[in-house]
Parts: C-alpha cells; sequence; structure tokens
C-alpha cells in the first residue's frame, strides 16, 4: 500500500505539463519571403522561436510554426495552441481526416497542398493532448501581435540576409 506522499508524487510524474503555444506565419508575397513567430508559455516561463523561408508561401508560414513550437516540446504535454491560421485549425480538426482517408487527395480529387507539413504535423500532434484555437488576426490579442511582430521581423532579416 503507497503512502499518500507517494501517491502524490506518482500524480505529479503521471500529469503532462500544460503548455500555450501562440503562432503566426506571414509572408512577404505569396510565395515570397515568410516568417514565422512563436511564443510558448507555461506557467510563468515563456519563450520566443522564430525563423525564415526566402521562398514560401504564407500557409507554409502558418504550418511551420506550429510544427517548429511541437518540436520545441521535450516531453507529451496537455497544450492550446493559439493561432490566427484557419487553414491549421480547420486542417486539424476537420480536414485531415477526410484526406487520409481519401489518400491525400482533397474535395477536388487533388493532392493536399503542403502534404509534407501536414504529415509531421499530424505525427507530431499525435504525442500531445492538443486543443486547437482559432482567433481573429489582427484584432487585439497580445500574443497574436507579438507573434506577428516576431514573424515581420524574420522576414527582414532574411531580406537582409538575401538582398
Amino acid at each position: 500500500m503507497l503512502t499518500s506522499d507517494k501517491k502524490i508524487s506518482q500524480l505529479k510524474i503521471i500529469k503532462k505539463p500544460y503548455v500555450e503555444i501562440f503562432t503566426d506565419g506571414a509572408c512577404s508575397g505569396n510565395p515570397g519571403v515568410g516568417g514565422y513567430g512563436i511564443v510558448l508559455r507555461s506557467g510563468r516561463k515563456e519563450k520566443e522561436l522564430s525563423g525564415y523561408d526566402p521562398m514560401t508561401t504564407n500557409n507554409r508560414m502558418e504550418l511551420t510554426a506550429v510544427i517548429k513550437a511541437l518540436e520545441a516540446l521535450k516531453r507529451p504535454c496537455r497544450v492550446k495552441v493559439v493561432t490566427d491560421s484557419n487553414y491549421v485549425v480547420q486542417g486539424m480538426t476537420s480536414w485531415i481526416f477526410r484526406w487520409i482517408k481519401n489518400n491525400w487527395k482533397n474535395s477536388q480529387k487533388q493532392q493536399v497542398i503542403n502534404r509534407d507539413l501536414w504529415e509531421r504535423l499530424l505525427s507530431l500532434s499525435s504525442l500531445h493532448e492538443i486543443e486547437w484555437k482559432w482567433i481573429k488576426g489582427h484584432d487585439g490579442f497580445p500574443e497574436n501581435e507579438r507573434c506577428d511582430k516576431i514573424a515581420r521581423r524574420e522576414i527582414k532579416k532574411c531580406r537582409g540576409k538575401t538582398g
């Protein structure tokens, strides 16, 4: 029989950490130079991540942001992903199940665009308990505005290296 102290310590091991992930992707031209911004928050701890691609699309940057955020998690977590990308939220909560069933074909019987990223995101998301939350972009959500600024800063950084 376990003492109550041992039971409590075992519960702490079992309980997954809770992480909020805020993401945004941006593109200057579509396709064009793209960047993404991420804010990870767990309790009082925060971490920013970012990156760029010299030739991409906005949707690829939106997907990449969530992928990079999930890759940064060191163990399975309870996660809330907050994004202004309806493409990402609808894709992960609705469309992806039909795509898989239809051998990665969309409703027009065409190959799913960005399949490589969708497959990576699906694989990563299977490691975590994820709540997907869409918010309206550029509508005063502080974390979304912050991620947007980070993403746009990355676009400028990329242009400085390539132009």
